[in-house]
């Protein structure tokens, strides 16, 4: 007996499932999600080729048909990581269903949509489902979401994941299902379980459909990459042996087609054409081939041609695809796999502030999925244009994007949510803090978020735009400078997957708007979508004003410069003076132009895009411009009007006071002059050299020293009210007992000139000052009757005692070691030849008389005869004389 679901008013799964492996898992999978007469959530393990986005689809709809009864049409949508998956899934299920595209089943990405109010399956895009969330929290009207592919790890549907998550727990009639070819089921169902009361979500797996696959090893001679991206030497490699190997196919099969897998659409222009020039240079009768380029540049009919098998009759074909066809589309006929072992993802570089995409080696995971694409038919063979040790050190899974990517319209979408940050949302992985922080500051400066983190009005209408929150603004912002027109060829420019020929953007607008560039298609299509978006949020508010920049006479050759400034400010870059192309950006980062870049030369550009790179291309500084646009450098102030800044900063060095006023814009120094500084600018440039580089700036007189140490050492033994003359103490309260002196050199007085005695006893308490000089005094009788000065310990020594170096007769006949500070600090005694050099020191004087006294007389009284050297020295009258004058 057939099974309920089997059987629906929108799909005959029995048919649609003919020939398919997950065909056989529908079934678990209806069960896992039945439960109280509902659907519920649940995630579905299967390979490639095994037809789960063509039948788990209609099997929701029939499965909430029967819920929801004949008259509903609760809607399915279906995400597709990228726009050529979005058609090809829909035009399958529409033909194998036996409706018109647009009518039962239907497709969105951006600026094209084919649906229609009797549409049950849509397919769409993650970014396209996460601004109808925006919109629509609740989802109205859907009654199952699919997230498909989500093992790609995409920032988009990421967060798709904890936002329907979310959405369950206030919709327990929406149906959750997460896809994928090679996933962490078990951790995805505990994600999507937080909606479910904590208990994760079934797992339901399907059998490979892989048939027997062969591998072969074919590494170039040359690397595959070097300083400047891929080496151009590897593609034609890569291109010989695709055109060998596919050859070698055809004479067993003549069936066969190739796909080969390069890590961008240029590397796939660059290996395309070579394959066709070759093909060209062919003679004897060899059959044609049809090269195709399959990338997201490539206009949607010759998407989906490649995508859509050979025709009956046609030539056997080689597809150049970048990742695009890696896991979510099944491409017909392909028994053959070149792979680079090569793909791009973006990078961020927070040191630098610098994003973009970089080449690097593919994980293990993604070498398995091209692979499985020689299988999915047919026994098939992938070649490795690399060797076994490179796959071996590759990482074995893609690294997640919100691990590594531009964080801008992310951290908007979630401010727009209600959960800035991704705070309290089920994410596979949590944004990194500090590349978070960074946009968030980035977004305040927009003013598209507020304090607390949510998103003002400016910043829903900016997430209501498809780019990023810098260019949104900049569309909205530029519009009403330089014009809509100009104004969306710029941010379609700058948002698009287009290179421009030596950095230089305008170049790259030429060939777009003369149809020579291979995306001027889809680049037209974006400007005209881009230019109704003006018209349509024309009058966005923030904080009850327009979106305006102020902006007088831009010329119509600096308008792309100037947006791109507008969106991007704190690249706006100015050339650094000296050989080379090395220039300023106002962050702070240093970048060069490509080696010949027609850029060269140019005082200022608005830079769109700069990348880590070594070698001539970096110009030596570890950044490379990747594109850019001149502008003069009033475009440059406007379009980055917030980052300019003109201060006098007054600096204390050498004992003087000076001033210079400096204009700059950002890290762009404009011009500096010198000038005087004021007197509050003095006072602070005065204080701020003290607080950094402390009390030694100024001069310390003998006198000023002496009573710094006499204070320091009450303050050490007594307390307060004795004050504090350390450096901390004396800087922390610099106005109370330095303010006039301050004052006098911030007015130009050299502090060599300024005497500090005096400072110093205004912090003297009253009436405890008039025994300064009982506690501390600066000199001692000795019984001689000579006045000898006492040195006192550094303010900063806690155990030091205070010293006085005096001649040894001048001692005689002193038992008693004075002390001072009340009796608490005994002097130290240094006791000197006749000549004045050190015979012994002592902080007891008794105890030197009654013994080492004997073995010093002993050794001097021969070499001083002249001068006395008692053998009682309690008894004899001390003297400074020798024996004749006494």
């Amino acid at each position: 007996m057939a099974a309920p679901w089997a059987h629906g008013p929108f799909f005959e799964l029995h048919s649609l499932g003919a020939g398919l492996v997950f065909a056989d898992s529908l079934g678990n999978l209806a069960e896992a999600l039945a439960g109280n007469g509902s659907c519920g959530a649940a995630v579905v393990q299967a390979p490639p080729g095994t037809g789960k986005t063509t039948l788990v689809p209609p099997l929701l709809a029939n499965l909430l048909a029967a819920n929801t009864g004949q008259g509903r049409r609760p809607r399915i949508v279906v995400t597709q990581p990228r726009r050529v998956a979005v058609r090809s899934a829909a035009r399958r299920l529409a033909f194998l269903a036996g409706r018109p595209l647009g009518d039962t089943v239907g497709y969105t990405v951006r600026g094209e949509s084919h649906t229609s109010p009797n549409t049950v399956v849509e397919f769409l895009t993650p970014g396209i489902l996460l601004r109808r969330l925006l919109g629509d929290p609740g989802l109205e009207g859907v009654g199952a979401v699919v997230l498909d592919e989500v093992h790609e790890r995409g920032l988009e549907t990421d967060l798709l994941v904890g936002m329907l998550t979310e959405v369950r727990q206030l919709r327990d009639d929406l149906t959750l299902v997460a896809m994928s070819a090679t996933l962490d089921a078990h951790r995805f169902a505990a994600l999507l379980g937080t909606g479910d009361g904590g208990a994760p979500v079934p797992v339901v797996d399907c059998p490979s459909a892989l048939f027997p696959l062969e591998t072969t090893w074919a590494p170039s001679a040359l690397p595959r990459l070097n300083e400047r991206g891929v080496n151009l030497g590897f593609l034609d490699h890569m291109a010989d042996t695709a055109a060998a190997a596919h050859a070698a196919a055809l004479a067993v099969d003549p069936g066969v087609d190739a796909l080969v897998f390069a890590p961008g659409a240029w590397e796939v222009g660059h290996i395309a054409a070579r394959l066709r020039r070759n093909h060209a240079a062919r003679t004897g009768g060899a059959p044609p081939t049809e090269i195709l380029e399959l990338h997201g540049q490539v206009p949607p009919a010759e998407q989906d041609k490649a995508v859509s098998g050979r025709r009956p009759g046609g030539p056997p074909r080689i597809i150049v695809s970048t990742s695009l066809a890696e896991s979510s589309l099944t491409v017909p006929g392909v028994r053959l796999v070149i792979d680079s072992g090569l793909s791009r993802e973006p990078r961020r570089d927070a040191a630098r502030g610098m994003q973009g995409l970089v080449t690097v080696s593919c994980s293990r995971a993604s070498a398995v999925q091209r692979a499985g694409r020689a299988a999915r038919q047919g026994p098939g063979t992938v070649v490795r244009c690399y060797d076994e040790k490179s796959l071996a050190a590759a990482p074995a899974n893609p690294t997640p994007e919100i691990a590594v990517a531009d964080l801008g319209a992310a951290a908007l979408t979630l401010a727009c949510w209600g959960a800035p940050g991704g705070v309290g949302l089920a994410l596979p992985d949590a944004p990194p803090p500090s590349a978070l922080a960074d946009t968030v500051e980035m977004l305040r400066e927009l003013g598209a978020v507020a304090a607390d983190g949510h998103a003002t009005e400016l910043g829903k209408t900016l997430s209501r735009i498809p780019a990023d929150p810098r260019l949104a603004r900049a569309l909205l912002a530029g519009a009403a400078a330089v014009g809509a027109q100009k104004t969306a060829e710029a941010v379609a420019l700058v948002s698009g997957d287009h290179r421009a020929p030596g950095a230089d953007l305008t170049k790259l607008l030429t060939l777009l708007r003369s149809g020579k560039d291979p995306g001027s298609r889809r680049w037209n299509e974006d400007v005209k979508r881009l230019k109704g978006i003006v018209a349509r949020e024309s009058r966005v508010a923030r904080q009850g004003k327009p979106v305006t920049v102020t902006a007088a006479g831009v010329p119509s050759e600096e308008s792309v410069g100037f947006v791109v400034a507008l969106a991007y400010p704190d690249r706006v870059a100015r050339r650094v003076p000296g050989p080379g192309s090395q220039y300023l950006l106002t962050s702070g980062t240093r970048a060069g132009l490509p080696a010949g870049s027609p850029l060269s030369g140019h005082e200022w550009l608005a830079v769109a895009q700069v990348a880590r790179a070594q070698g001539r291309d970096a110009a030596g500084t570890g950044a490379v411009i990747r594109s850019a646009a001149p502008l003069s450098a009033e475009s440059a102030h406007q379009g980055a009007v917030h980052l300019a800044t003109d201060t006098v900063t007054a600096s204390f060095a050498e004992g003087k006071v000076s001033a210079r006023r400096e204009r700059r814009l950002g890290a762009i120094v404009l011009s500096t002059t010198p000038v005087k500084a004021t007197a509050d600018q003095g006072r602070s440039a005065v204080a701020l050299a003290l607080e950094t580089q402390g009390l030694s700036l100024l001069r310390w007189s003998a006198s000023a020293e002496s009573l710094r140490r006499r204070l320091a050492l009450v303050h050490r033994e007594l307390g307060a009210p004795w004050p504090d003359v350390s450096d901390a103490g004396l800087l922390g309260c610099l106005q109370e007992w330095l303010a006039p002196e301050l004052e006098v050199i911030a007015a130009g007085k050299p502090a060599g000139s300024v005497d500090l005695t005096e400072p110093l006893r205004r912090l003297l308490p009253w009436p405890e000052a008039s025994r300064l000089g009982e506690l501390v005094p600066e000199r001692l009788a000795v019984p001689s009757g000579s006045q000898v000065r006492l040195g006192y310990p550094d303010p900063g020594d806690d155990a030091g005692l205070p010293v006085v170096a005096v001649k040894l007769q001048e001692c005689f006949g002193w038992a008693q070691t004075p002390r001072l500070v009340n009796g608490q600090v005994p002097i130290l005694f240094h006791l000197l030849s006749p000549a004045g050099r050190p015979l012994a020191v002592t902080g007891d004087l008794a105890s030197f008389w009654a013994g080492p006294y004997a073995q010093v007389r002993a050794e001097m009284r021969g070499r001083y005869p002249k001068h006395p050297w008692p053998e009682d020295p309690w008894t004899v009258k001390a003297t400074a004389r020798v024996k004749s004058k006494m």
